[in-house]
């Protein structure tokens, strides 16, 4: 097999098998999240980010990544003081902390055994029989202001919970 034929085979869409592994740890995790009574009530979107919703992942090598994102609190910077509209300060229980600790203890839950905590930003659930491996990211919302009150960028942070 030639050099191209071979960055062929890996760049190619997932197997049917791989894909359904793909799909299956994605519903796991989400389950795991909707399933955990501290994250009831709270706003959180589960979805899938990088090359597995984008169908660029390599073939049989590839993970799910999966943000978990908290939308109750909002975090912001401004390129100068004073572009951010004045409002009051988030009292509620989600901070970085508290995100990351419920979302490791319901992947355990989920996945006993199979939960590794050592990345500095992802939770990774290591994969089995069924599943291929999931890098799963807490993370909030964010915004960059740039100019008074109206014209930011938005995203999602998850730098906010690096060690």
């Amino acid at each position: 097999m030639t050099l191209e034929e071979t960055l062929t085979g890996w760049t190619g869409p997932s197997s049917t098998t791989e894909q359904d592994k793909q799909d299956r740890t994605e519903r796991m995790v989400r389950e795991a999240v909707t399933s955990h009574t501290p994250f009831q009530g709270c706003n959180l979107a589960v979805c899938t980010k990088g090359s597995y919703p984008n169908n660029t992942n390599v073939r049989t090598d590839s993970d799910v990544d999966i943000a978990v994102q908290c939308h109750d609190a909002m975090y912001w910077d401004e390129a100068a003081s004073g572009l951010h509209p004045a409002t009051t300060s988030y009292t509620g229980i989600w901070t970085p902390a508290k995100l990351r600790s419920e979302l490791e203890v319901a992947l355990k839950a989920k996945f006993p055994g199979h939960v590794d905590m050592n990345g500095s930003t992802a939770i990774r659930v290591n994969s089995s029989s069924a599943r291929v491996d999931a890098d799963v990211v807490p993370c909030f919302d964010y915004r960059y202001y740039l100019s008074a009150g109206t014209r930011y960028r938005s995203w999602r942070s998850d730098r906010l919970l690096r060690r």
